[in-house]
């Protein structure tokens, strides 16, 4: 576990960590990365649940946003906080998923603790309790796409914290439809996305720079 490795990817300067499962274990590494680093991006790559009809196994999701139900986070600042990842990240990682031909989604993620229960999943023994039955229904009908446990850490802390915080995911099965979990079922895809899509930030940020801009533009595109 946090196992590091540092490289190019086209002309991007990329940093890959295995980070462990769920947000305590993220937190240890954004900690080290905001303190000690001049990374301006953090990005959450790995699996997730689809939470909704539209989203099928095999899948990616981009996450422009993420309900914080996990707990980490409200260490930091009240659940009323928007998770809301960097408008950069998601515009780099949609260009970069048009560009590949994958099938993609920009949307909602759900992070929680549990992967039984608190995603209305039965654990031991078909345990469940009454307002288990209804997480699954309540975040379909509020268009939430799907689920992990890392991803409101991944936004939530760069943003506190004066960074571009980002989220993207494949999908391995879907709780709302029944489809089965599918070991590895996007993960070759959100791979490729997610390199592709850095190395697009990393053209965007040279392109604002250039410009004098705070921002990435579209008015920059192309150059």
């Amino acid at each position: 576990m946090f196992t590091t490795y540092s490289g190019w990817y086209e002309d991007a300067h990329v940093s890959v960590v295995s980070g462990g499962s769920g947000s305590p274990e993220a937190e240890l590494i954004l900690h080290e990365f905001l303190e000690h680093t001049g990374a301006s991006a953090y990005l959450r790559l790995g699996g997730s649940g689809g939470m909704h009809e539209s989203v099928r196994p095999g899948d990616v999701v981009i996450s422009q946003g993420v309900v914080r139900d996990e707990g980490m986070t409200r260490g930091y600042v009240e659940p009323s906080y928007p998770a809301v990842a960097s408008p950069e990240i998601v515009l780099a990682l949609a260009q970069a998923g048009e560009d590949l031909g994958v099938r993609y989604h920009v949307g909602i993620t759900r992070s929680s603790d549990s992967d039984f229960c608190g995603v209305g999943r039965p654990s031991v023994g078909g345990y469940l309790q009454p307002r288990h039955l209804e997480v699954l229904d309540y975040y379909r009908r509020a268009g939430v796409l799907s689920g992990d446990r890392e991803s409101a850490a991944l936004v939530t802390l760069p943003l506190l914290f004066g960074k571009r915080g980002g989220s993207i995911c494949s999908v391995a099965d879907n709780m709302v439809t029944g489809e089965k979990f599918r070991a590895g079922a996007g993960h070759d895809a959100a791979q490729q996305v997610a390199l592709l899509g850095l190395a697009i930030l990393a053209r965007m940020d040279r392109a604002k720079a250039d410009a004098g801009q705070r921002c990435w533009t579209p008015a920059l595109r192309g150059r």
